[in-house]
């Protein structure tokens, strides 16, 4: 019987190789394309990426970010209406001071299972959350977190309160969007479904993809979807296959690998980008989650920097 994990290679091969139709196959370049490669590009930055390394130190990291090469930045670590220690005035003023906008934010309403009864703290929450992000000056919010969903009614608030959320952030010229895990790709059975056991729950699975409801169920005049496409391949879906079913709705990305981006093999970012650029891409961030070498993050940044920034593929 195939395994989760020989299914995850055969889709990381699927990935690599662009066997899927309307990809396009990674190309060698040339060296009049890696020359004009070598030129600076416009590379946001999630400032996850840094944890310890920038909040120590928010100047003196803004500043290491500049000296790298990104020019804008998605922010993590907004909490009732500051930026760790800062006011959002004078977080904005250090930012803006190195070069660099604000242009995202990741922000989870304190609240994980939403409820008719919570529905209207949640609300509130974004009402407060969209007010202080045009201090920031952000043109995007996101919520990162998957709210608890366990069946098809659980899913059908979820994609109301993000509607409204939307709404809210449209009102104040705020996108608002929707980042993944790998736990969006789990399955909620329909209503008076049971579930199957044995090997053919793993080949036929029952139910829902929860991502899929969360894409049909929200206004994409309202919610846009910030795709993380390590963790997409990580919840056994291929980043591509989305591009193609919903082309309109993954106008940012987070480019994002096991490690430093390039170096695990498993991601093809080349025809990821070609896709998405294809479909109209507005914008993307690097993320990088702990290295898992002796380099600190900031130099693990600079080497996804590095390896976008002498990329062909991207813009």
């Amino acid at each position: 019987m195939e395994t989760k994990r020989d299914f995850l290679k055969k889709l990381s091969l699927i990935t690599v190789g662009g066997m899927m139709a309307g990809t396009v196959a990674p190309a060698v370049a040339s060296a009049a394309e890696k020359k004009s490669a070598a030129a600076k590009k416009s590379i946001g930055l999630q400032i996850y990426s840094l944890g310890k390394e920038l909040f120590d130190d928010v100047p003196g990291g803004m500043k290491k970010i500049a000296q790298i090469g990104y020019d804008h930045i998605e922010l993590a670590g907004y909490r009732e209406g500051k930026m760790g220690t800062y006011t959002l005035p004078e977080y904005r003023k250090i930012v803006e001071g190195e070069g660099l906008k604000i242009t995202s934010s990741h922000v989870n309403p304190p609240i994980n299972k939403f409820t008719a009864e919570n529905k209207a703290d949640v609300i509130e929450f974004w009402k407060r959350t969209v007010a202080d992000h045009v201090i920031l000056g952000t043109k995007t919010l996101v919520q990162p977190g998957m709210p608890s969903i366990e069946s098809h009614d659980d899913t059908k608030l979820v994609c109301e309160i993000f509607n409204q959320a939307g709404e809210i952030a449209k009102a104040a010229g705020i996108k608002w969007g929707y980042h993944n895990h790998n736990m969006e790709f789990k399955r909620v059975l329909k209503p008076g479904e049971k579930p199957d056991t044995g090997p053919a729950a793993f080949f036929r699975p029952k139910g829902d993809v929860v991502y899929d409801l969360l894409l049909d169920g929200t206004d994409p005049s309202l919610v846009f979807f910030e795709m993380d496409v390590y963790w997409t391949v990580m919840g056994a879906n291929d980043p591509l296959e989305y591009f193609e079913k919903y082309p309109t709705r993954f106008p940012v990305l987070h480019i994002k690998d096991r490690s430093v981006l390039g170096q695990s093999g498993m991601m093809n970012f080349a025809n990821i980008f070609t896709k998405a650029y294809g479909n109209g891409l507005a914008d993307y961030y690097v993320e990088l989650e702990k290295v898992k070498t002796d380099m600190t993050q900031f130099e693990g940044v600079k080497q996804c920097y590095d390896y976008l920034n002498n990329s062909p593929f991207v813009k």
